[in-house]
């Protein structure tokens, strides 16, 4: 991982505390990209849907990151965030906006216990 990239606090102290089950996901996480015929693109999208309709503030901020990296444009972050309306609601669907903005625009993430 590149030094640029700053781990979740919370994430750095689980795998201090938990190496073995830490990597266990990492490599659960490796085989799931790979087992089917998704490209890296859509893999981001869809994973950043899934964090919006969850809605997990931290998975959405990470997806959409990595969703940048992968080449996926801002504006198609943002179809995902109105394609949100009918199913999860309006309320919802702004959350999922203002995740965007907190990583696009460099926004301090809010402070979490």
């Amino acid at each position: 991982m590149p030094a640029s990239k700053k781990l979740p606090k919370r994430f750095v102290q689980f795998t201090k505390h938990h190496p073995s089950v830490a990597a266990a996901y990492e490599q659960l996480g490796k085989a799931v990209q790979v087992d089917g015929p998704l490209s890296p693109r859509e893999r981001a999208i869809v994973k950043f849907a899934i964090s919006v309709g969850a809605k997990l503030e931290g998975g959405a901020h990470a997806h959409v990151r990595k969703a940048l990296e992968a080449g996926v444009d801002v504006r198609d972050l943002r179809h995902v965030a109105v394609l949100a309306i009918p199913t999860i609601g309006f309320p919802s669907s702004m959350a999922a906006m203002s995740w965007i903005d907190d990583i696009v625009e460099g926004k301090p993430k809010r402070s979490r216990r």
